[in-house]
């Protein structure tokens, strides 16, 4: 991806959802201070857009709407097929690792809770996954973004190599 275009958040049908939720603890010399981390993915399943978030405050609600702001302003559009995804992909971050395979009609998204939540905001409605390694919420976004992004679409493939989409 040599340009990246900015995504308008505002005219997209942006629904959110709440993947992880951690208590911080920091202990100072008055006590325990107590925060709250919220790791948060919003899409537009019509649209096929999708991007996460991580936010931090005091409070529950505060830490999950930092997130979805965090989150509106890393959206990603994403090469699908009517239902699917259009290959089979690894994606890598960390520890993590996601695989992610192509599905028939009918089959529904197969996956585990964090990469489930990514894939139904992206609008795949069918797809078979699987998270290999770390099971830590935030290391298994990044891996399924990491999927998400390496996925290309015929024309796409057809342009790098010089060929019309029909030879392939």
């Amino acid at each position: 991806m040599a340009t990246k275009k900015k995504i308008d958040a505002g005219r997209l049908n942006l629904k959110d959802e709440v993947v992880a939720i951690n208590r911080v603890t920091k202990v100072v010399k008055g006590g325990k201070n107590m925060s709250f981390a919220a790791l948060v993915v919003v899409g537009d399943p019509g649209e096929g857009v999708v991007g996460y978030g991580s936010g931090k405050a005091k409070e529950v609600p505060q830490a999950i709407r930092k997130g979805i702001e965090a989150a509106k302003k890393n959206l990603h559009k994403v090469n699908l097929t009517e239902t699917s995804i259009p290959h089979q992909v690894l994606g890598h971050f960390g520890a993590g690792q996601v695989m992610l395979k192509p599905a028939p009609e009918g089959t529904g998204v197969i996956a585990g809770k964090t990469v489930r939540a990514v894939m139904t905001a992206a609008g795949v409605q069918n797809v078979l996954t699987k998270s290999l390694g770390t099971a830590n919420p935030h290391n298994v976004i990044k891996a399924t973004f990491d999927a998400l992004y390496q996925l290309r679409d015929k024309a796409e493939v057809a342009a790098l190599r010089g060929k019309d989409v029909g030879e392939l």
